[in-house]
């Protein structure tokens, strides 16, 4: 998957609008995500997981829209639709202004990711079929959220 073009809203890099990036998956499929800009320069950091993240939801939806085709089949769309989202959701919550403080960073860079996980999860548990991938989904729930407990409790 590249970039196959980025633009951004008025006032060029340097604006604190929304940024647009368009991709192509290894299927030949485009994805457009848009990342809302909370700071003028946004944390390398922040923009590398946010590069990773658009990268595994266009792939992720790119190979859920190719099965649908390929089989004709609509039931997967739900899991692909709920999945999309979560991932979508995690790339803006991830869009975060340093703090300063690394511990707090990246607990707000890690907790949208386990927000996100446990989403996914919840999407297998209402769609999936395999129990024991189902049984995983759940410990995924239960695991991630103990994480985002403990790393707050951390913060304290």
């Amino acid at each position: 998957m590249n970039a196959k073009r980025e633009s951004w809203g008025q006032g060029g890099p340097e604006a604190t609008c929304d940024r647009e990036t368009t991709m192509t998956c290894a299927d030949g499929l485009e994805r457009r995500f848009t990342l809302s800009r909370r700071a003028a320069r946004p944390s390398l950091g922040a923009l590398l997981a946010l590069s990773l993240a658009a990268a595994v939801v266009g792939c992720t939806r790119a190979a859920g829209d190719s099965a649908a085709r390929r089989t004709g089949d609509a039931a997967d769309k739900p899991f692909v639709a709920a999945s999309g989202a979560a991932m979508e959701q995690m790339m803006k919550a991830m869009a975060i202004r340093p703090s300063g403080d690394v511990d707090r960073d990246f607990v707000a860079l890690m907790v949208p990711h386990h927000e996100s996980a446990i989403a996914m999860a919840q999407a297998e548990l209402r769609y999936g079929k395999n129990e024991q991938l189902r049984r995983m989904a759940q410990e995924i729930v239960v695991k991630q959220q103990q994480e985002i407990a403990a790393m707050r409790l951390a913060l304290r």
